[in-house]
């Protein structure tokens, strides 16, 4: 056995299954080590694409995701999505494959140092040295499933790669433990809540990764909490939920600023800054702060009580807590979400963004996943989609990179087989990005590729327009559609011009044995009233 074969083998002993990346001569023991060893190799068409999708990876199964690149730009490539693991907090392993030991640091082809460079986005950046290869992996793992969670870069020499080893297989990784937050830090907290006649509850990304969702719907309810949510943690509780109000600060967001300044107490519950801050949104509404590190905000926030600590302990022992009572009643909350979302679907005579968005929620099943990607649809889809069920909405928000949809959808596709998955994305993120239909081609999954064409880069032609700037710079083609050509890369494109004919072409797409590209040329000007209000 050599050093490739015992990172695999620690890889697969704890939970790994397959790893993302672009190979190169470098790359090639690591690669034959994940084929004798069984961990699938996925082969991608950006080395950014397989961080996103090692992220989504590590999000859905509990187990690190794995990413892998060759030196100098392939390890710039990767440093993208290993970024966005590392702000939107998801368990990851970055695989880079070098120069022989006697070669780093040397004015050498594609040399540079990986570990100057990944060290400001990861946990921690690892050199694989000979006699201690299976401890580090195992550290590694063991840091990255460590709240809050996130990725750990591991550089591995050519020659160690190939060097025999005698090491034994380490035993599988022990994540750290947050300590319980204190008894009078709780205490406290239960005080704020029980005596608010009009609190209101906001679930952020650190609820993501609670190990009971459940706990999440039961204090909400014990306590009769509406709850509001960040991007990231949609679903989380049913949104059809009676205490549902919805997103905060996407779409529509100064109604729903409106709304949450009528509370009389503000409680983050798990709620992550990197998201938004609060200072964005909160004015000057006390905050009671439960999360598993202190909150990052400004100076002019009410911050009256913080809990820090390990997240599910402290979920426990609220939902442990006396029953509190408050003033809001269940036609109140309904007749805030029935303005909010009417706000969000402007009438109009064309086909709008937002109504391309209801229909591909109409065509998904419930229990369906959705990845999406960044720019102005990501701010409506954010606002106007119905998520029902943790783990089935994916974007990136702390990191807020384009370019996550399509990797992030393969990923979901791939942990969860027995589950429709969609891709909705903008035509500046599907020309970013387009390649990886032939990576969902490569591997046969089904997957319905839904790009809303509006021939902008639609968020900064808004920015443009209300920061009276000229439109410049923003426009991604200037000549009138056609039909979409028969394919790309070998997966069928069809168009679908109206709600119902997108609506239809989803579902066959979900029907079809492999991804389907489906272009939507929409109108999307409601964005400048909806998306920047």
């Amino acid at each position: 056995m050599n050093n490739a074969d015992l990172i695999i083998a620690t890889l697969k002993a704890n939970g790994v299954t397959r790893g993302f990346g672009i190979p190169s001569g470098n790359v090639l023991p690591l690669m034959e080590a994940m084929r004798q060893g069984g961990v699938e190799f996925v082969l991608t068409a950006h080395e950014g694409s397989a961080g996103f999708a090692a992220d989504v990876t590590g999000r859905m199964t509990g187990a690190p995701g794995l990413c892998v690149a060759t030196l100098g730009p392939g390890a710039t490539n990767l440093a993208t999505g290993v970024g966005g693991a590392f702000l939107d907090r998801s368990p990851l392993i970055a695989i880079t494959c070098n120069l022989n030991t006697d070669q780093l640091g040397r004015r050498i082809q594609m040399w540079i140092d990986h570990h100057a460079l990944f060290k400001p986005i990861t946990k921690a950046t690892l050199k694989l040295e000979p006699g201690c290869v299976a401890e580090t992996v195992t550290q590694a793992i063991a840091l990255a499933l460590s709240e809050p969670k996130g990725p750990v870069h591991l550089d591995l020499p050519e020659d160690v790669a190939l060097a025999a080893t005698n090491e034994e297989l380490a035993a599988p990784a022990k994540p750290g433990k947050l300590a319980a937050a204190p008894d009078a830090a709780i205490a406290r907290a239960a005080e704020l809540i029980a005596r608010a006649k009009r609190p209101i509850l906001v679930l952020g990304a650190t609820a993501m990764r609670v190990a009971d969702p459940q706990l999440l719907r039961n204090v909400i309810e014990r306590h009769n909490l509406p709850f509001a949510t960040t991007t990231m943690a949609k679903g989380m509780i049913d949104e059809d939920h009676p205490l549902s109000l919805g997103c905060i600060e996407r779409a529509c967001r100064q109604v729903q600023r409106k709304f949450l300044r009528s509370a009389d107490l503000i409680v983050g519950l798990g709620y992550d800054t990197v998201e938004v801050e609060y200072e964005a949104w909160i004015g000057d509404r006390p905050l009671l702060q439960i999360d598993i590190e202190p909150v990052d905000v400004a100076p002019s926030v009410n911050l009256v009580h913080q809990v820090s600590g390990d997240f599910d302990a402290s979920l426990a022992r609220l939902n442990a807590l006396p029953a509190a009572a408050n003033q809001w009643n269940g036609a109140t909350l309904a007749e805030h979400r029935h303005s909010f979302h009417a706000a969000l679907r402007p009438a109009a005579k064309s086909f709008t963004a937002h109504a391309a968005i209801d229909a591909v929620r109409r065509a998904l099943p419930r229990e369906g996943l959705l990845a999406f990607d960044v720019g102005a649809h990501t701010h409506q889809i954010a606002s106007q989609w119905s998520a029902h069920a943790p783990k089935t909405f994916h974007i990136t928000n702390g990191w807020s990179s384009m370019g996550f949809g399509l990797p992030g959808a393969i990923a979901a596709k791939l942990a969860r087989p027995d589950l429709p998955v969609v891709c909705l994305l903008g035509d500046g993120c599907f020309q970013m990005t387009c390649g990886e239909v032939a990576t969902a081609k490569r591997l046969g999954i089904t997957l319905p590729v839904v790009v809303l064409d509006d021939r902008w880069l639609a968020l900064i032609k808004v920015k443009q327009i209300r920061r009276h700037f000229p439109l410049y710079g923003t426009e991604l083609q200037a000549e009138a559609y056609r039909e979409p050509p028969a394919h790309y890369f070998g997966v069928p494109a069809v168009a679908a011009n109206s709600a119902d004919a997108l609506e239809a072409a989803v579902r066959t797409a979900l029907a079809a044995n492999g991804p389907t590209v489906i272009e939507a040329v929409v109108d999307s000007e409601h964005y400048i009233d909806t998306v920047y209000d």
